[in-house]
């Protein structure tokens, strides 16, 4: 569906019942679309914690300042 921008900004919570249901929306400024409203996608399984637990190190000097030269090539 394709509404224009007042349609858009005077039935926003409709709209929003709409892509809620999986619907897209196209808001278009002078009939050119400039943005779509589309319905969040829900996360497939949830994160777990440590699950990348040996795929690295952080080295012990991690919080160490940088060198000199590597941190004044920062304010060049």
């Amino acid at each position: 569906m394709e509404v224009n921008i007042h349609h858009a900004k005077t039935h926003l919570s409709k709209l929003l019942e709409q892509v809620a249901l999986g619907e897209e929306i196209i808001i278009a400024k002078a009939g050119r679309p400039i943005a779509k409203l589309v319905p969040v996608s829900k996360r497939k399984r949830p994160r777990k914690l440590g699950s990348a637990k040996g795929d690295f190190v952080v080295p012990d000097d991690f919080n160490d300042p940088l060198p000199k030269e590597v941190e004044d090539s920062f304010w060049k």
